[in-house]
């Protein structure tokens, strides 16, 4: 019997070069009036927001700017941001920015609507009315977040990030142009990349993988492998900024559908004890959990190795699925990853907090979708050959 998959993305997508100079014209048809942009003060430091603003003013929608996401989301960002929405009197939400604005914005949108702390709805299927509207404009080619029906928030008295995950999270509208992210340093581009690099292979080898997610699992791991190293060494190269970019949009469609793994369950806890930018605790994480995973379904690895330009002919699904390992090692040590052990100096810490972070990866759920269930002991141990790597 057929197995009935629902399959959810934005009801309008826009993407090429310059795409972002329709935001006003698009909000606009849509009967939009007012605006609250969700940014930081980077991007809007940057050059970036000003150009949103006059696309805006051009098509005659007022707006009000909220650029307070100084780190990543926290409680405290998504009530301040809803507050000014509120007394501004606006009617969209309208994030610029990496995953983190993005991931507030969400956040916002949803608060319009329904009552208590965002804090409520952590988990999934919790958030009971759809929020404002909500136009999600990405300046990095990373998160996918501008195409997924999650956020993740942190509250900061517990340092514990919370997965919030509704059909009302997903963005009205994903506005992808490859021109925001010409100003993304090296360092960003490696990091954004890697991650949705992992949103694309956990998207496939994921329990919950269907085969529409697949075919957007797949494009992406093609085109982020092919043109993250040349996006990294060249900002500039308009054609790999604009590949990878569709890539980390494809990857977060088909993590949206199929859900993530052990990576991410074990990345988020690094990214509450640690303050590591979520891309980065993905990349150092992905090459240790692959080499675990394998066994678990070398034949959607090898799939992989063969996505990524390896050639698998007459070789086992096995050996093929360990190539695929070596060029993901390959790919994140041209991007100069720094290894886990220079980004957390502090050895002892980390290794005592390893037991309550492989709970709290646990207790996220991710690692239920791994194709190689973990113990929390596994886990344990995965994070200290992460560190030693």
């Amino acid at each position: 019997m057929l197995t009935v998959r629902e399959f959810s993305v934005p009801s309008v997508i826009l993407t090429g070069s310059g795409a972002s100079q329709q935001v006003g014209e698009q909000c606009k048809k849509r009967g939009l009036c007012k605006g609250l942009i969700v940014t930081d003060e980077t991007i809007r430091s940057s050059g970036i927001v000003p150009q949103i603003e006059q696309a805006l003013s051009r098509s005659g929608i007022a707006y009000s700017i909220y650029d307070g996401v100084a780190t990543e989301p926290v409680i405290e960002f998504v009530e301040a941001g809803l507050e000014m929405y509120r007394e501004a009197g606006c009617d969209f939400v309208l994030a610029v920015g990496g995953g983190s604005p993005i991931d507030t914005a969400k956040a916002i949108a949803v608060m319009t609507t329904n009552e208590g702390s965002i804090s409520d709805y952590k988990g999934i299927g919790k958030i009971a009315e759809k929020g404002a509207p909500l136009v999600a404009v990405p300046t990095t080619a990373g998160t996918g977040s501008e195409a997924t029906v999650y956020t993740i928030i942190t509250d900061a008295a517990t340092d514990v990030k919370m997965l919030i995950g509704s059909p009302f999270v997903m963005p009205d509208m994903a506005i992808v142009d490859p021109l925001l992210t010409i100003s993304s340093p090296p360092g960003v581009t490696a990091a954004t990349g890697i991650d949705a690099l992992v949103h694309a292979i956990e998207a496939y080898v994921s329990v919950k993988a269907q085969p529409m997610s697949d075919i957007f699992a797949l494009s992406a791991i093609e085109l982020i492998s092919g043109n993250l190293r040349q996006a990294w060494a060249n900002g500039e190269d308009l054609d790999a900024r604009e590949k990878t970019m569709l890539g980390a949009l494809q990857a977060g469609i088909a993590f949206s559908n199929s859900s993530v793994a052990l990576v991410h369950g074990m990345s988020r806890p690094i990214g509450a004890y640690f303050h590591l930018a979520h891309g980065v605790s993905n990349a150092v994480l992905l090459v240790v959990v692959m080499e675990f995973s394998l066994t678990g379904n070398a034949r959607r690895y090898a799939d992989i190795a063969g996505t990524l330009g390896e050639s698998t002919d007459g070789l086992t699904d096995l050996r093929a699925a360990e190539l695929a390992v070596e060029a993901v090692r390959r790919l994140v040590c041209d991007v100069n990853i720094p290894p886990l052990r220079e980004l957390i100096e502090d050895e002892e810490e980390f290794y005592r907090l390893a037991p309550q972070m492989a709970e709290d990866a646990i207790d996220s759920g991710s690692p239920a979708n791994n194709p190689r269930q973990a113990t929390k002991e596994q886990i344990i141990e995965l994070y200290k050959l992460a560190y030693s790597a």
